[in-house]
């Protein structure tokens, strides 16, 4: 069995100036060889997919601020188990596009950009001849003779919410808000680096219509547990085992690494219990026992933190958000506590959108531990506090749920993972956490 490792390159906040034409840029380049593949931050100078128009820092926090609360709705609306569906929601779709990877897609191989998100089940891609889609990249099945359309009969499709028979191929319809999107349950083979994986299914994206806001143009390529993601499909191959280590956004380097398959993994792991939700059984809960700030442990109410199955309250890991958000008690607390210890004690704070803890000028920040049952996961100010371009304001990266949404969920984000080797064990039950240099 191969083990895949996807050397991550964020290249989150990299000067514009690098541009497309920096060598590690170029996605048609062979440097994907062997069982290693880049992973660009879908905002990245070498995304193609990056905006047109470069914001400034402010307009970027409080952009993306507003797409994690668009995430979070999602989220929580799975775990009070109004949605169980293969092919992600219009509005997951746009808002799990934190990093992407090229894979190959048919015979002969199309090469196409996918999101990768740990909480996500499914995988689905742009197909030609889609009316309404924004990619002007899509995949061809005319062009693969190893496509194929799923049965109406097929197990896969009793996995897809309405499913309707055309043409004895398998389809659905997604709506969401005043938009929907149309496609077909499909299967062909993709190819990650070295490693391939025959008759692997899919939504191919053949409609997008409405007066709502459009998908994005890559496709999506779910790590979740469920049925349909990558883990349960390659399950031969990669044992329902990764890990992934994200690197700071403020490096250079901007890269990491995600291993498939349970070989090469580190050794020097410690393990919390992975829970499962069996209203969402995909999403990777874990015990989250206690928060300290600096050597406090905080004063939070129990039920704040308590896992709960059939509420769907708890603790997630998830690569698709940006900015850790606590449930309102719990981020209180946390803040608190947070502000008591920042030094100088005289400095001001001040507020930037959803961050209410930002400061001017120059200012010590004690560590904030994250206590789960058998491990520990402690952040410096790397992974804390943002800080813009001039300098001048630096913000806690941490944030209370937004009211509007079921807010019993605790979702541990990318930028507060950063610099830590994540270990996700499905068959053992486990997710473990090592400090790691990732860049």
């Amino acid at each position: 069995m191969t083990t895949l490792v996807i050397f991550l390159q964020l290249l989150f906040i990299i000067p514009l100036a690098l541009g497309l034409n920096h060598p590690n840029c170029d996605l048609t380049s062979t440097q994907d060889q062997g069982s290693t593949l880049r992973i660009f931050h879908i905002d990245s100078p070498c995304s193609p997919f990056k905006s047109s128009s470069p914001l400034s820092w402010e307009a970027r926090v409080l952009k993306t601020l507003a797409q994690d609360q668009a995430r979070l709705q999602y989220l929580t609306s799975l775990v009070a188990g109004r949605s169980v569906v293969p092919v992600a929601s219009g509005r997951q779709m746009l808002q799990s596009t934190t990093y992407i990877v090229k894979a190959k897609i048919g015979t002969p191989a199309q090469s196409l950009l996918l999101a990768m998100d740990t909480s996500s089940d499914v995988a689905w891609l742009p197909c030609s001849g889609c009316v309404g889609c924004p990619s002007t990249t899509a995949f061809s099945p005319a062009k693969s003779t190893t496509f194929k359309n799923v049965s109406c009969s097929a197990p896969q499709c009793k996995q897809v919410p309405n499913p309707t028979c055309g043409s004895r191929a398998c389809s659905f319809n997604l709506t969401y808000g005043s938009s929907s999107i149309a496609a077909n349950l499909s299967q062909d083979t993709i190819r990650l680096a070295a490693d391939s994986i025959n008759a692997f299914t899919f939504g191919c994206v053949n409609k997008v219509a409405g007066g709502g806001t459009v998908p994005p143009p890559q496709g999506l390529l779910g790590l979740g547990r469920g049925p349909l993601s990558l883990m349960s499909q390659a399950q031969s191959l990669y044992k329902s085992t990764f890990s992934y280590c994200l690197p700071s956004f403020r490096s250079l380097a901007f890269s990491g690494s995600l291993r498939l398959g349970p070989t090469a993994q580190p050794v020097r792991v410690k393990y919390t219990q992975l829970l499962r939700n069996p209203r969402r059984s995909s999403l990777y809960y874990v015990n989250l026992v206690a928060i300290r700030v600096a050597k406090k442990v905080v004063d939070i109410p129990p039920a704040a933190i308590a896992f709960n199955p059939t509420t769907g309250a708890g603790t997630i890991f998830d690569s698709g958000t940006v900015y850790t958000r606590l449930s309102k008690p719990v981020y209180e607390a946390v803040r608190n506590e947070f502000r008591k210890r920042v030094k100088p004690r005289t400095a001001v704070v001040t507020s930037l959108g959803g961050f209410d803890t930002c400061y001017s000028g120059k200012i010590t920040v004690p560590t904030i531990t994250f206590m789960f049952k058998g491990v520990n996961m402690t952040m410096p100010a790397d992974n804390l506090m943002l800080h813009s371009s001039a300098g001048s304001l630096s913000c806690l990266a941490i944030a209370s749920s937004p009211e509007n949404v079921n807010s019993v969920v605790n979702v541990i984000a990318s930028m507060q993972q950063q610099n830590h080797r994540v270990l996700i064990d499905v068959p053992n039950g486990r997710l473990g956490l090592a400090r790691e240099r990732c860049s």
